[in-house]
């Protein structure tokens, strides 16, 4: 059975600026400086899974030429645009409509374009296993991150059984929890990260939407007709907006009665923070970690400074601060106050 990638780049990443904008969000951006855009490294991960020509990519029409030039693998018939976006539920839907129609007995994995997996062979072979599941069943199998610190900025799974590298039940999704329930999360062990990664047959995905999510399996119903016509394009800017505003995780996930999660340590990351991405940078004796050209730090510690190649940064006398430039963007701000970005870079009225 053959196995179709469906990666969501539609995000804007606000919570990175002033690196990650609505003109070129974090996917698109060489973010760990290693020479390669976050997408880029979401589809050399896959590889081992599919060839390219089964990859597909959801994204905003703004992006798709970005996503050509990143991905020129990629065929260019299988880079969906959204005109607007309407949450992951409807894109996961366009992406499936479409793949059903030319392949009725597709396996799909759909994966965020914006997360970091360092054990890259480890999770090829939790993909694998997950997908032997979902060829044979109509079992929906999530991607679960094995805790390695009471984290509140990620929702969880609740396993049946606390164990790693096996399929097992799901007995229920978790909000972002506070930091007591972090704590007891990681003290019971039944408990794993949700990366966002899912698992199944596209006849399974369609099945649930069709029985949670009615409007939005009806609008891509009416949308299906214009599928791979001239006519596709003027029929989603009609029938697209019209989905209900909704994500896959409380569409389908949080209804659905057969629901998997393989979990495994994968060194992932959402890289959703400045401070997340620090974790995964070189720091000198100070605690000081750079991305960028030119960077001379003076009597500065545990800072974290990211500049774009052609610049020469001088940083003096700063302790636990972020000072981000892109673009003739600037940001100097306490990592102890990152939370704070998106409203700190909103326009002002």
């Amino acid at each position: 059975m053959e196995t179709h990638v469906v990666i969501m780049a539609g995000g804007i990443g606000s919570r990175l600026w002033p690196l990650s904008t609505p003109e070129r969000p974090k996917q698109f951006i060489d973010i760990l400086g290693v020479g390669k855009t976050l997408i880029q490294l979401t589809v050399e991960r896959f590889l081992p899974v599919c060839a390219p020509d089964h990859f597909w990519v959801v994204t905003s029409g703004k992006y798709v030429d970005i996503v050509r030039e990143q991905l020129p693998d990629i065929p260019a018939q299988q880079i969906l645009a959204e005109p607007e976006g309407r949450n992951t539920a409807p894109c996961i839907a366009y992406a499936s409509w479409k793949i059903a129609q030319k392949h009725p007995d597709a396996n799909i994995v759909v994966t965020p374009a914006d997360a970091l997996v360092l054990r890259t062979e480890v999770f090829a072979e939790t993909i694998a296993k997950a997908l032997a599941v979902t060829e044979k069943s109509d079992a929906i199998v999530t991607v679960g991150i094995a805790p390695t610190r009471p984290e509140t900025g990620y929702g969880y799974i609740h396993a049946a059984e606390p164990v790693k590298g096996q399929v097992v039940k799901v007995q229920a999704f978790k909000e972002k929890p506070d930091l007591a329930t972090a704590e007891a999360y990681l003290a019971d062990g039944h408990y794993f990260w949700n990366a966002g990664i899912f698992v199944w047959n596209v006849r399974t995905i369609v099945a649930e939407l069709r029985a949670h999510a009615p409007q939005i399996a009806g609008v891509m119903d009416r949308l299906a007709p214009s599928f791979y016509t001239q006519g596709e394009d003027a029929a989603l800017k009609e029938l697209f907006p019209t989905c209900e505003k909704v994500s896959i995780d409380y569409a389908v996930m949080e209804k659905s009665r057969n629901i998997r999660v393989i979990a495994e340590d994968l060194g992932w990351s959402d890289l959703g923070s400045w401070g997340s991405i620090r974790t995964h940078i070189g720091k000198d004796a100070d605690g000081n970690a750079v991305v960028g050209g030119d960077v001379r730090l003076f009597g500065c510690k545990d800072c974290f400074v990211h500049t774009a190649e052609e610049k020469t940064v001088v940083v003096e006398g700063l302790e636990g601060y972020i000072v981000a430039e892109s673009d003739g963007r600037l940001l100097v701000c306490r990592l102890s106050e990152e939370q704070r970005i998106k409203a700190f870079s909103a326009e002002k009225n």
